[in-house]
């Protein structure tokens, strides 16, 4: 037997579980890993609510996470125990052991901690494919990145500001304003206090944002359609405030033959060689001091209530992890 947390019914934090779970031997093409850190992300929230359908109840919440290989099934044989691994897989991370398919692993560096690589798969990858995917960010671009103090803010902004752009970062609090401003961007909008779209005109001179990265939602919609440029992008890939509402195509030819997306990560790493594209890129840019990854919060695996309520409430900053 081994811990985890589990989902019985969809709800508040109160729904999650602290539990005994039985976890079996890896079968074909799986690896069952001793998980040191796992990573808190808003997707969790999302399928704890129901907002995301869990394929059942009842499941184990958590989509990333980091450890070592204890042992491997029939058909693996690019993995081995003590390996360091990692991994972005949906449902089943919050656990200290599980089995997971071989085939979603990666090898973490040895200047790789198992902290950061538990917030790398899914924050660090997302951010891997929106600048470098979803819209391909160059020197002389000009980004808008909305929750610029969360984990995937944070880490957008240096990697942003890394590829030459001019950053520009909305956030919630003078706090927030300071690491955002530490961290890549180069002009902070405290939302409660400001009109982000009219900042954002004058931070300009009037010429507007390339690119808009909303992991937002519902409170920056649309808002950020008018910081965009002509044909400028639109990339809504979160609802930390709920979803936007449905809206005419038309609004994209109104604010100047705009495009918009609604991606998500499972499209751009969902072969084995996009994932290793992503990864080693990712872990590259770690590695030579383009990004450094904030883990500002840690609790335990049991008190994972405790850090939804935390996360929905905004009162944390970069990343946070949970410790089986």
């Amino acid at each position: 037997m081994t811990k985890a947390v589990r989902v019985h019914k969809v709800g508040g934090p109160e729904v999650l579980t602290y539990e005994d779970v039985e976890v079996g031997p890896p079968g074909n093409g799986e690896v069952r890993i001793r998980q040191h850190a796992v990573g808190l992300n808003f997707i969790d929230v999302y399928f704890r609510t129901g907002l995301y359908k869990a394929p059942g109840l009842p499941f184990v919440a958590g989509n990333e996470a980091a450890g070592e290989v204890l042992a491997v099934g029939p058909g693996v044989t690019n993995f081995h125990p003590g390996d360091r691994v990692a991994y972005y897989y949906n449902l089943g991370g919050y656990a200290s052991e599980r089995v997971i398919p071989a085939d979603k692993l990666v090898k973490l560096p040895d200047h790789i901690t198992y902290e950061q690589g538990a917030v790398l798969m899914l924050k660090g990858l997302t951010v891997w494919y929106l600048l470098h995917k979803t819209f391909k960010v160059e020197q002389g671009h000009r980004v808008l990145i909305h929750a610029a103090a969360g984990g995937i803010g944070l880490l957008a902004c240096q990697w942003a500001r890394a590829l030459g752009a001019h950053v520009i970062g909305t956030v919630g609090s003078k706090a927030k304003a300071d690491l955002a401003l530490a961290n890549g961007c180069d002009h902070v909008i405290l939302y409660n206090e400001e009109n982000f779209v009219e900042r954002v005109k004058q931070i300009s001179r009037g010429e507007l944002c390339d690119v808009v990265y909303d992991g937002v939602g519902k409170t920056t919609f649309p808002g950020s359609l008018s910081c965009l440029r002509p044909r400028g992008l639109f990339v809504s890939f979160g609802n930390a405030s709920g979803p936007v509402p449905p809206f005419a195509l038309s609004e994209l030819n109104n604010h100047g033959s705009l495009f918009a997306t609604r991606p998500k990560l499972n499209d751009y790493v969902g072969t084995r060689k996009e994932l290793l594209e992503g990864a080693d890129t990712l872990f590259a840019a770690v590695i030579n001091g383009k990004l450094h990854v904030p883990i500002n919060h840690a609790y335990a695996l049991k008190d994972a209530a405790k850090a939804h309520i935390d996360l929905e409430s905004r009162a944390t900053t970069g990343a946070a992890i949970l410790r089986p």
